[in-house]
């Protein structure tokens, strides 16, 4: 198992990439911690670790603000002594992902960035000083190729691309104090987020989205959320381990073309 005795802590486990990722992370022998602002998929994604064998806990927090952050870094060393691995994956596409520049809101970019983009500096923030610690670890933060190309997502793609760079930054900085920082990049998801289910659309908008965007893709389909979690594994593990200030891109193509 690539990361026995290894304490994780995963920001929007409840879901999506999060969720896939904090099972997988289970299954590879880490202690978990699912942080998120839903409390009920949050937990549910705990309980289902338990039930596999696993060691989870459930912390209830939203990282956009500086306590929210805090509690969840306090939530996973409270409960396991320890924190090598911070996943910074919660993030929010906003009520208008695709709305024109005069149409894009200050309340929803302000949301947007809030999550996206504070959110990782934050948990980052209160994260790094448990990773001196315990000897060092490992940050991977969820960017997105609307953070390395135009997708008319105004709010979105300023988050992610802001992602990217913070990414370097800290991975310059920690270097030299055994924690390595990295991005994982996804390109279009099966996901909630990716369907548009978090914009009203019903099952039939979802699956013509899906189909679309399939239509779009060099393979011929979007990625699955596990797709995601094995190249976060190993961003995460120790066969990383000269591999810092890196994006990986995982989108099936797409930005190639």
């Amino acid at each position: 198992m690539r990361l026995k005795e290894k304490v994780a802590l995963i920001t929007g486990g409840g879901s999506g990439l999060g969720r896939a990722t904090s099972l997988l992370f289970a299954k590879e022998g880490a202690k978990v911690a699912v942080a998120d602002i839903n409390a009920a998929s949050g937990a549910q994604t705990a309980a289902d670790i338990g039930e596999m064998g696993g060691d989870a806990v459930f912390v209830e927090a939203n990282v956009a603000t500086a306590a929210g952050a805090e509690a969840a870094v306090r939530g996973a060393v409270e409960r396991f002594g320890a924190l090598h691995i911070l996943f910074n994956n919660a993030g929010i596409a906003g009520t208008r992902t695709m709305a024109s520049i005069e149409e894009v809101t200050e309340e929803d970019w302000d949301r947007v960035l809030g999550v996206n983009l504070k959110g990782v500096f934050l948990c980052a923030k209160y994260a790094v000083p448990e990773m001196k610690k315990a000897g060092g670890g490992a940050i991977v933060n969820t960017a997105s190729i609307a953070g390395i190309i135009g997708l008319h997502a105004h709010a979105y793609g300023a988050s992610k691309g802001g992602v990217v760079i913070l990414t370097k930054t800290m991975a310059l900085e920690l270097a030299k104090k055994g924690i390595r920082v990295n991005a994982v990049a996804p390109g279009f998801i099966d996901t909630p987020l990716t369907r548009g289910s978090y914009r009203g659309l019903d099952d039939q908008q979802q699956a013509a989205n899906v189909a679309r965007l399939a239509d779009e893709a060099p393979m011929g389909r979007i990625g699955q959320p596990e797709d995601i979690a094995h190249a976060v594994l190993y961003l995460a593990s120790d066969e990383a381990s000269f591999v810092t200030g890196h994006t990986l891109v995982v989108d099936g193509g797409f930005t190639a073309q």
